[in-house]
């Protein structure tokens, strides 16, 4: 009784976090609300029993990650007048929402088809754990690791570049 009010609090907080994050027109505000919502996903890693999970979300993504989007947005300095929304961005709204609706639905419709609600806590051997999670990352998905450690170093040299440029 008690797991299922602590899930429902923090599956609240990282539902209505995500959307601040993706419906406030303010950077700084978004990355906060972020935050919140990879704290909540912590939490739920936790109540899963993947407390190296729940630790990497907090100490990569909360840390690291936020603090590199901050470090973007101050060097690129976004003013009132850039953020500003004009009738172009109305259309791009419209098409987020029809995209965001046939998304839902999909998702929507795969969990409800494939997924037995009966059994839906039990997790497979060792998930979450230090070994579980270096036996999968280090065999089955070695290449997409790889892959975006690469794209972060390359986002890394696109914004100094750009910065520097500017202050050029």
């Amino acid at each position: 009784m008690f797991e299922d009010l602590i899930f429902y609090l923090f599956s609240a907080l990282a539902l209505a976090g995500s959307v601040v994050v993706v419906s406030n027109k303010n950077p700084v505000m978004s990355a906060i609300s972020l935050v919140l919502t990879l704290f909540s996903t912590a939490a739920l890693f936790i109540l899963l029993h993947a407390q190296f999970v729940a630790v990497v979300q907090v100490l990569v993504y909360t840390g690291a990650i936020i603090v590199l989007f901050l470090f973007t947005l101050m060097l690129l300095n976004l003013h009132k007048d850039k953020l500003r929304f004009d009738a172009e961005h109305g259309k791009l709204r419209l098409a987020a929402l029809i995209l965001m609706i046939v998304l839902i639905g999909t998702v929507s419709h795969l969990f409800f088809k494939n997924v037995p609600l009966q059994n839906a806590a039990a997790s497979a051997e060792g998930f979450g754990t230090v070994e579980g999670v270096a036996t999968l990352l280090f065999t089955r998905y070695l290449l997409p690791f790889e892959l975006t450690s690469i794209l972060i170093v390359v986002a890394i040299v696109g914004v100094v570049s750009i910065a520097k440029r500017r202050l050029d």
